[in-house]
């Protein structure tokens, strides 16, 4: 008589039954290069930008055509595989981590810029064109794509989709949702869907908005069609210091209360600013204890009278310094260290956690106060760098995910900081999007009846809960055990934190 199984054996056999099925169904419709299985081929794939979570994928495929896309999609379907949609993996929420026993299906091949039209202002793209080429491929007709995520140099349109990515300049430009007119794809069972379409307006219920940010949870995006907006004459950046935080934290609540709408209004703490003047050389003022950078693009007379009037405002705040950039050389000089931010984190830490939670701009200085605390709390540092003008948070959590206590100690700390912008009127995400890593936050901002609505929608699309099953939006069950541990009530002080 054999020994019996036990539950990790029975649990590989039955990873590599599945594997063999799905492959075997694969082979099929895809050309043997365009289907990865074997560990050595598939572990690249296993994380997005969020590293402290990794799941090798089951199988990865990269189909080439449309017609591949919607044969995997079908074949998926009829053997109930999860299908995950993936980009470049820029993401910084787990949005694209692997199912264990699913599908990665990788779009890095719908790399074409179809149409780019310079009468009606818009362009046609593949889902895994970067966004930036965008801009570079509309830029001989002075036209431009304004949402300018930070990873833009790599990060696909098909991603901005999924999480309805901003920038630096979606204060006054808007965020992905704002310049997208039409996003067309496959469901999970293969067919064929459109949202949105060529004019400023659709009939019926705007399903456009609905797409836009749900995470890959809904459709497979495959085309997308994007406003682009006249590049400005002129562009200049005023970069102003504050010996302290509070102060730094009000000019922004005063400089859009004087009604002017910046192109990009920043904010970096201290410690980010000592980290990125270490990695680009961008001329920041290392003893103040918050910078802003606060940009004003148009004509010139535009231009100058708006900064004179943002200038008025960042004295009366309280600025002890203030330098305006004098041509174009010195305002990418000044943007290089904000664009560089997350990188020149990554010199400070083996590892780190970027949250992204949005408050009241009115709370600025209160949240960097509070985050303050909480790195003598958890014992661990932490850089912030922020959308000021619309309030998003990039606290950059530095740890080493090697060890587990310090990798617990990140999650409470995130937790914390996520819970704590709720209490302060404010949500989770602004742009980088739930996925696994703000699954127990949704929580606390939801209650139960409001996820069972937003469940209610991904039935709708997606009844067998395929596409990127697990995330974004949280169980019940979930919400009632992270109910017990209230991580920002300090009502325990280890808690183990539900794992996805």
């Amino acid at each position: 008589m054999n020994a019996p199984t036990s539950p990790s054996q029975a649990e590989a056999l039955s990873r590599s039954t599945r594997q063999a099925q799905v492959v075997a169904a694969l082979q099929t419709v895809l050309p043997a290069h365009a289907l990865l299985w074997h560990n050595e081929d598939t572990t690249p794939y296993e994380c997005d930008g969020l590293t402290a979570y990794r799941q090798r994928p089951l199988v990865v495929a990269l189909p080439e055509t449309e017609a591949q896309v919607q044969a995997v999609l079908k074949a998926c379907h009829a053997l109930a595989v999860p299908v995950v949609a993936r980009g470049a993996g820029t993401g910084l929420s787990g949005g694209a981590m692997p199912h264990a026993l699913g599908v990665t299906l990788s779009l890095a091949k719908f790399n074409r810029i179809l149409k780019v039209d310079a009468i009606s202002r818009t362009a046609v793209v593949q889902a895994g064109v970067r966004n930036l080429a965008i801009s570079d491929a509309a830029a001989p007709y002075g036209l431009y794509y304004a949402p300018d995520p930070s990873s833009q140099i790599a990060c696909t349109i098909g991603g901005n989709v999924a999480e309805n990515s901003g920038g630096v300049h979606c204060l006054k430009y808007g965020m992905t949702v704002h310049n997208v007119l039409k996003v067309r794809g496959y469901t999970v069972e293969g067919e064929p869907i459109e949202f949105g379409s060529d004019a400023l307006d659709a009939s019926g219920y705007d399903l456009l908005s609905v797409f836009i940010g749900s995470e890959g949870m809904l459709a497979i995006t495959l085309e997308v069609t994007v406003k682009l907006v006249p590049k400005p004459m002129l562009a200049r950046c005023i970069m102003a210091s504050f010996d302290d935080l509070r102060k730094a934290g009000d000019a922004v609540a005063a400089v859009i209360a004087a009604g002017i709408i910046p192109a990009g209004l920043e904010m970096m703490d201290k410690p980010m600013t000592a980290a990125v003047e270490a990695f680009v050389h961008a001329g920041y003022d290392l003893n103040a204890a918050a910078i802003l950078l606060c940009e004003s693009d148009g004509t010139p007379e535009e231009v100058e009278e708006e900064i004179g009037r943002m200038t008025a405002v960042l004295n009366n705040a309280g600025a002890t310094a203030i330098a305006v950039s004098r041509d174009e050389a010195e305002r990418l000089k000044f943007w290089s260290g904000r664009k560089n931010a997350f990188p020149a984190s990554g010199r400070l830490a083996p590892d780190y956690m970027c949250m992204d939670s949005t408050i009241p701009r009115r709370r600025l200085a209160d949240i960097l106060l509070a985050i303050g605390e909480m790195e003598k709390k958890y014992g661990l540092n932490c850089c912030n760098v922020f959308h000021a003008g619309d309030g998003n948070l990039h606290p950059l959590i530095l740890f080493d995910a090697n060890d587990p206590d310090q990798l617990h100690r990140c999650e409470l700390f995130g937790a914390d900081i996520l819970e704590t912008s709720v209490a302060m009127g404010g949500t989770v995400t602004g742009e980088h999007g739930v996925g696994v890593e703000k699954l127990n936050s949704m929580c606390v901002q939801f209650s139960a009846a409001e996820n069972e609505q937003m469940l209610g929608v991904k039935r709708a699309f997606d009844p067998q809960s395929l596409l990127n099953p697990g995330k974004v939006i949280p169980t019940l069950n979930r919400c009632a055990e992270y109910g017990k541990m209230l991580v920002r009530g300090g009502q325990i002080s280890h808690p183990d934190l539900p794992r996805f």
